[in-house]
C-alpha cells in the first residue's frame, strides 16, 4: 500500500487536457487532469465517468435527449457522474484540477475520435 498526496501529484505536471493515472482499483483508473478552455464534444459508449474537482471550478456542458445544451457548474469539493452515452464537454475559464474515475482503457475523447486532445496511453505518475 502506498499513500498518495493529490496536491504533490498535481505539482508533477503542468500540461492541460493530459490525464495522468495515479491509481487503479477494481478495473477503474483514477486520473488527475488539469484543464482550461473548452474540450471537444464527445460521449462514451460503454463507460460512465466521474469528475471530482480538487481545485478551481468548471462547467460541464451536456446535451439532453432532445439535443439541447445544458450546463452544470462544479466547484472545489463537488463531483459529477456523467452516464455513458451522454454527449458532454468540460469547459473552464481558469485552470482547474480534477480527479477522474473511469474504467481502465477509457479514451479521453471517446467517440470524438482522434484530435489534438486525444491521450491514447496516459502516463502514470
Amino acid at each position: 500500500m502506498t499513500k498518495i498526496n493529490l496536491v504533490e501529484k498535481l505539482g508533477e505536471f503542468t500540461e492541460y487536457w493530459s490525464p495522468k493515472i495515479v491509481a487503479e482499483l477494481n478495473g477503474q483508473q483514477l486520473k488527475l487532469v488539469k484543464f482550461q478552455g473548452e474540450f471537444v464534444w464527445h460521449h462514451h459508449l460503454n463507460e460512465d465517468e466521474l469528475f471530482l474537482v480538487i481545485e478551481g471550478e468548471f462547467t460541464m456542458e451536456y446535451k439532453n435527449t432532445q439535443g439541447e445544451v445544458r450546463s452544470i457548474p462544479l466547484r472545489k469539493g463537488e463531483f459529477l457522474n456523467v452516464p455513458r452515452g451522454t454527449e458532454h464537454r468540460p469547459v473552464a475559464v481558469d485552470e482547474v484540477s480534477v480527479l477522474l474515475f473511469e474504467p481502465a482503457g477509457t479514451l479521453n475523447t471517446g467517440t470524438a475520435g482522434e484530435s489534438t486532445f486525444t491521450v491514447a496511453d496516459p502516463a502514470r505518475i
